[in-house]
């Protein structure tokens, strides 16, 4: 008997024991989940500040430097002074004169063989992304891929235009989506696909970038809705 009591002594305390190991392990694992994304974000901010103060920090002249007056850095210097260099370029491209000297350098670029090339496609990224404009990636969809049966998430380009579009007029109405990778959604690839092959999901570009990046583990709130939004049929009125 007294074997017996001790066991159960035993067993009544390692409870107490294993439950306290869970709410430790729980209460790791949730500070975790907080400070992880929020100390990753600022490692990434301060590591950009960081790199492009490294870059515009050394082209400006001393007298025209703060740094050079006060006993302290000033982090992020650099970048404020990226962004009004380029606020500047911007103000002195949109005039008459700025347009000119563009156009003018742009004649001298393009008659580099592979320097045009370069500049041409990079350009014409810069300008397509950065339009305010522009509807790309505007929406997220799925289609068969690689064979029927496999479905993947892709970002929906335009409609298929140039040459691309002319050959596969008479096969099909296409359009241009970007199939992308995971964990890397920067690369993927390029596909003309049939309009009607082409299912649109309801999620946002942001969200369907966060369930590749995440391997399908995170998957963004989809609320229940009523089929086709039937509604209730009309009451017949009472015959008085």
């Amino acid at each position: 008997m007294k074997r017996d009591q001790s066991g159960d002594e035993q067993g009544a305390h390692s409870v107490p024991k294993s439950r306290f190991a869970t709410r430790l392990r729980n209460y790791f694992l949730t500070g975790l989940v907080i400070t992880g994304p929020i100390g990753i974000t600022l490692w990434l901010t301060w590591t950009f500040i960081q790199w492009v103060d490294g870059w515009v920090k050394p082209i400006v002249p001393r007298a025209y430097n703060p740094e050079t007056y006060l006993p302290f850095p000033v982090p992020g210097l650099g970048l404020i002074l990226a962004i009004l260099i380029l606020t500047i370029v911007g103000f002195l491209a949109a005039n008459f004169l700025g347009r000119s000297l563009l156009s003018v350098g742009e004649s001298l670029v393009n008659r580099m063989p592979l320097v045009r090339n370069l500049y041409s496609g990079l350009k014409q990224i810069f300008e397509t992304v950065l339009d305010e404009r522009s509807n790309s990636f505007s929406k997220a969809a799925l289609v068969e891929y690689p064979r029927k049966g496999l479905w993947a998430i892709v970002f929906i380009s335009t409609e298929t235009k140039g040459e691309v579009a002319r050959r596969l007029k008479d096969k099909a109405e296409t359009v241009s989506v970007f199939l992308p990778t995971t964990p890397n959604p920067t690369s993927g690839f390029l596909l003309f696909v049939p309009r009607e092959d082409v299912i649109e999901l309801s999620m946002g570009v942001e969200d369907a970038a966060k369930l590749v990046i995440s391997a399908g583990l995170v998957n963004p709130n989809y609320p229940e809705v009523l089929a086709d939004y039937v509604e209730d049929p009309m009451p017949e009125k009472s015959a008085t």
